[in-house]
């Protein structure tokens, strides 16, 4: 099997020669620019169509961009926008929740989210948080979980730096400042690595949904002949806490729980 092995290996490198190697690398790689440089093209389109309120045609280009593998908060943004225009109660907040994850702080979704809520028919109070609790959750979303994993790996490239300047410095001032201030880096590196595992925990264990049924019945289990306890509309967000067959336990922001149809929502 080596020699067999051995001999393809040998009969594909004649065939494959560095000059065709090297066509081929480049081939892929102008096809790689010109897949890149098409979306930015899109974009402009999708927002051409937006200010000329075809808001249709912006959410088709909009969502083109998606399906190429490219995300951003300014892509969910615009379609949140656009879906809104057209009344989309629970599109657009299903875009703007997913621009949320990609940066909580964004004033400008937070912002048009609220309008969009205001459209919705379900009026759940939210169970609020109290204490330390309250505050800790608070401070980990101040920003998204991409955002502190990069204010760690910053954090560790100035400790380093730091480190080093101690390490070579000959005044003995010199020394006890940078050791100092790179201790006091180092830690807020750490705390950055925990908040960033913390988000991130908060994101993976806590999933998210949207109803987007105009009206959807939450029976007290997962079967079309059980009770219903109550009703939900388009646009309500839910936790996702179970699935069983094409059934999904959710639960309301002031605790209620209950079981709803699969095809009812649309997960974030």
């Amino acid at each position: 099997m080596k020699v067999v092995l051995k001999g393809l290996s040998k009969i594909i490198s004649l065939i494959i020669t560095p000059e065709m190697k090297k066509q081929v690398f480049i081939l892929l790689l102008f096809l790689s620019i010109l897949a890149q440089a098409q979306n930015p093209e899109l974009f402009e389109e999708a927002n051409n169509a937006y200010a000329n309120e075809d808001f249709e045609t912006a959410i088709t280009k909009y969502e083109k961009i998606l399906e190429n593998g490219e995300t951003s908060v300014a892509i969910y943004y615009n379609l949140g926008n656009a879906h809104y225009k057209l009344n989309n109660v629970a599109s657009s907040i299903y875009y703007f929740e997913k621009a949320l994850q990609l940066d909580p702080t964004d004033e400008d979704v937070q912002n048009n989210i609220e309008f969009a809520r205001s459209m919705t028919v379900d009026d759940i109070p939210v169970n609020e948080e109290t204490g330390f609790q309250k505050k800790f959750n608070s401070l980990i979303s101040t920003f998204s979980y991409n955002t502190w994993a990069y204010l760690a790996i910053a954090l560790s490239i100035t400790f380093v730096v730091l480190f080093l300047l101690y390490y070579f410095s000959r005044n003995s001032l010199q020394k006890r400042i940078f050791f100092g201030v790179a201790v006091f880096v180092f830690l807020l590196g750490g705390i950055s690595v925990f908040f960033a595992f913390q988000q991130q925990e908060i994101q993976f264990n806590n999933q998210f949904a949207i109803i987007f049924a105009e009206e959807a019945s939450v029976k007290n289990e997962p079967s079309q002949r059980g009770e219903a306890a109550f009703s939900l509309h388009a646009g309500t967000k839910t936790r996702v806490l179970e699935d069983y067959q094409e059934w999904v336990k959710i639960e309301l922001p002031n605790g209620t729980q209950g079981w709803i149809e699969n095809n009812y929502l649309k997960r974030l």
